[in-house]
Order: C-alpha cells, then sequence, then structure tokens
C-alpha cells in the first residue's frame, strides 16, 4: 500500500509501549544509537554514554511517566516516531546558544522525528499533527519546533530528523524566531476551547 494510503494510528509513549519504540529503533539503525536523547541531556553527559546507556535514560524516563513523545503505528506496527515533551526537559535546548528561548511562555518542542522508510511520504506531518494534539491534551498552548530549510527540495542530510519548514507551516506553524546560527524557530500557538 503507497504510504499516502496508510491508515496511521498514534499514541503517546507509555511504559507499555516501551517495547515498540525498542522494537522501532533497533530495526533501523541510528535511532537506536541515540535514543533521541540528543536534545535531552546536556552535551557532555550524553557524550558519556553509549547507546545501551542511552537507552537506558530514555526508558527511565518514560517508566515515570514522563512526556517523552508519540508513537505512529501501521496495522498494529510501530511506523513513526515524534520527540515531543516540555522544552525545559531537553536539557541541550534549554543550554543551547544558538535556539535560545524566545520568551519565557511555557512551551513544548518537537526535537525530532522518525519513520520506517516504508511508511514514508507525508508521515512527518501526521506525525507533528499528531505531536500538537498529544501536547494541547496535556494542557500546552505553545508548541515550537527547529525545522531545517531544503536544499534543492531536501533538507540537509545531518539534520532531517528535525523536520522541515514545509510540514511545520502545513501543520499550522508559523514564523517566531530565528536562531542565532539562522536556523527558524516556529511556533503552533493552540487556541483555547
Amino acid at each position: 500500500m503507497p504510504p499516502q494510503e496508510q491508515i496511521w494510528e498514534f499514541h503517546p509513549l507509555t511504559a507499555e509501549r516501551w517495547p515498540d519504540l525498542v522494537r522501532l529503533f533497533a530495526q533501523h539503525g541510528n535511532p537506536g544509537y541515540c535514543w533521541c536523547m540528543s536534545w535531552r541531556m546536556t552535551s557532555s553527559a550524553y557524550a558519556a554514554l553509549d547507546s545501551t546507556g542511552r537507552r537506558q535514560a530514555l526508558e527511565t524516563i518514560v517508566r515515570a511517566g514522563a512526556p517523552a513523545g508519540i508513537l505512529g503505528y501501521v496495522a498494529g506496527e510501530p511506523a513513526g516516531w515524534c520527540s515531543v515533551a516540555p522544552r525545559e526537559t531537553y536539557a541541550r535546548l534549554e543550554r543551547s546558544t544558538t535556539l535560545r528561548r524566545l520568551d519565557d511562555q511555557p512551551v513544548w518542542s518537537v526535537v525530532c522525528f522518525f519513520v520506517r522508510r516504508d511508511a514514508r511520504g507525508g508521515a512527518s506531518l501526521k506525525l507533528l499533527q499528531a505531536a500538537v494534539g498529544y501536547a494541547r491534551s496535556q494542557g500546552a498552548r505553545i508548541v515550537e519546533g527547529y525545522p531545517v530549510e531544503s536544499r534543492h527540495g531536501k533538507p540537509a542530510t545531518s539534520y532531517r530528523y528535525m523536520g522541515t519548514v514545509s510540514a511545520f507551516r502545513k501543520a499550522g506553524f508559523i514564523d517566531a524566531g530565528t536562531g542565532t546560527n539562522g536556523r527558524r524557530i516556529m511556533r503552533h500557538v493552540i487556541v483555547a476551547d
């Protein structure tokens, strides 16, 4: 079935769903190396751990019941991941000199996407929309992301996991600022019910 026809289902990552994230990351290389901890830890703490240590660190967060992100499923199988949580839980982001806070508003941040190769084709947008919905359900009023500009129709390979400007725009995000490195800071302001 082509990716655009796949029916997605989304769920917050919980202790019960932890094995699904393990299966998704373990089967696909690089996510199983970083375990989506690069932004959650200071650079030195991240560098001090190997893949196993990073996996254990994320599992500790998940088992404590803290927001970590959402999993996307296709036909009952984990097919995608989006890291979304309150900005203050991302230690490296909070200490960043290039992606400084724009203001003192409470913000949830989207910092990472991963989609199985056979499920790509609009999946990042679906994950992003689900991430905003999850953040909203947790009381968030502002969701922020740090996507990369496309060059020749493709984002820089090393930053592809942070999403694209076009996907963020389609999900209702607007430009809110620019990091000192020129990176966009985009926000989705959630209107109260």
